[in-house]
């Protein structure tokens, strides 16, 4: 009688037993999970040994070892990837999320956990407009972090002693700096050199400025006023290296007042945004950087003159002022024809008085004498002399006028002084005053004067006339 449940140990149904068991002429001996995997392994990476896979970065992370982690993902599926230490130290960007990339490579499988994966040896940004879009992602990210904030730009010195220059030793660069500073106003340059596109030029520009930045005043190596960040035009590829954060950081956290000169006038990197000025060009930066010497020179003259005039004003000022109070003062003559006036009326008042003086001495004399000798002496052409008695009082008559015609000239010179010393109206005044004069003639002595020459004709001569035959008998 026949059961009618299956054997399983029966293995010739075609289904299995329960227990393996090796059959005749079977050849198919049963693989380990390790021995499948490593066949996996090799199939996939003999068929994939080199792909480019075009995708976009997720779940970035970069471990302690120095490994980059990530994930390449599209609409419809996602590939694990891994990038060693070595070729992850020479990518040119920063891996974000977000940024579309193409990773050349191999396919890999990786046992630990039944997944394949793709080890890239090279990882690019795919195409411009990913390029652009990392470094918008980059450039708001920096900026949240308050390095591109206008509080933190500083003033450039006026006219720095020391430039120092982060740019590439053999380019055309360099030497138009260096011949634009020459013309404009000659200075010490230290430049430093770097490369300034490829692989390491993110990192020596950024070692370049922390060094600048580092450099102590008083060291063998002068220590920059103004530091220049400079390169010339090209690709944004070219410029890469300027947009890279170390370098971003680098010149943000400089302690030195520092220009970005990257590219022509429609580049921008953004370094432009973390220096404390943008140039437009490298020789712009120099044009910056230092004045024009004629233009100093210029300017110092100009401000002399101006204060040479702000000097002179108070004096031209008062000058005019004192000729106008001048001219408004009354003239020499104005004011001493008064005082000649007066002079001259006394003058004739005296002259007029001697002479009735001496008239009426005469005639006294006269008589004396007469009465007393019984002589008569008769003065006028005949050559009678005149008596002691009015010799005597003509002559202390001059004396009188003497004095006064004295005071009368020290009071003219007081006056004088009031509107500053004239000396040739003085020399006219005097020739208006009224003078005595003694002249000694042959016949005329000290005995004479003395009263011992009677008899003697006797001439005084006054200022306008002379007195002679001053009466008969």
């Amino acid at each position: 009688m026949t059961s009618p449940y299956p054997d399983f140990n029966d293995g010739n149904n075609g289904q299995g037993g329960l227990v393996a068991k090796d059959t005749v002429g079977d050849n198919a001996a049963p693989l380990s999970i390790s021995e499948i995997s490593a066949l996996l392994k090799r199939t996939v990476e003999d068929r994939f040994g080199f792909v480019r896979v075009r995708g976009e970065l997720s779940g970035v992370k970069r471990a302690a070892s120095g490994h980059l982690y990530l994930c390449l993902k599209d609409e419809g599926a996602r590939l694990d990837g891994v990038m060693w230490k070595g070729n992850a130290g020479r990518l040119p960007f920063r891996p974000e999320d977000g940024v579309e990339v193409i990773a050349t490579g191999k396919l890999t499988t990786y046992p630990g956990r039944s997944n394949y994966q793709i080890v890239i040896d090279r990882m690019e940004i795919a195409g411009e407009g990913a390029l652009l879009a990392l470094l918008a992602k980059t450039k708001a990210r920096l900026e949240a972090e308050g390095l591109f904030d206008r509080a933190r730009k500083r003033p450039l010195p006026f006219l720095p002693r020391v430039i120092g220059v982060v740019t590439s030793p053999t380019g055309a660069v360099i030497r138009d700096i260096l011949h634009r500073l020459a013309d404009r106003f000659p200075s010490h340059v230290v430049v430093w050199p770097v490369l300034v596109q490829g692989q390491g030029a993110a990192e020596q520009v950024a070692a370049a400025v922390r060094g600048f930045s580092a450099i102590e005043p008083g060291g063998p190596v002068q220590r920059p006023d103004l530091l220049i960040v400079a390169r010339g035009g090209g690709s944004i590829e070219d410029l890469w290296c300027f947009n890279e954060e170390m370098v971003v950081r680098a010149i943000a956290e400089c302690s030195i007042p520092t220009i970005s000169a990257v590219g022509h006038e429609t580049d921008t990197t953004l370094a432009d945004f973390a220096a404390d000025l943008r140039a437009p060009t490298p020789t712009a930066a120099a044009e910056i950087a230092v004045p024009v010497r004629e233009d100093l020179h210029a300017q110092i003259a100009e401000l002399a003159l101006r204060q040479r005039r702000c000097v002179m004003r108070p004096l031209t000022l008062g000058r005019e002022r004192l000729e106008a109070r001048v001219q408004r003062l009354p003239r020499a003559e104005a004011l001493l024809s008064p005082y000649a006036q007066r002079l001259d009326e006394l003058g004739e008042r005296l002259r007029r008085g001697l002479g009735q003086g001496i008239v009426a001495a005469r005639k006294t004399g006269r008589r004396s004498r007469r009465s007393r000798f019984g002589v008569h002496h008769d003065v006028g052409d005949g050559g009678d002399g005149l008596p002691d008695s009015l010799f005597h009082g003509a002559r202390t008559s001059v004396r009188v006028h003497e004095r006064l015609v004295a005071r009368e000239l020290e009071g003219e010179k007081r006056d004088q002084a009031v509107v500053g010393p004239n000396e040739a109206q003085l020399a006219r005044r005097r020739t208006r005053l009224l003078t005595y004069e003694r002249l000694d003639r042959p016949g005329v002595d000290d005995d004479l004067l003395a009263g011992g020459g009677l008899g003697q004709r006797l001439e005084v001569r006054l200022h306008r006339s002379d007195l002679r035959d001053l009466g008969a008998d």
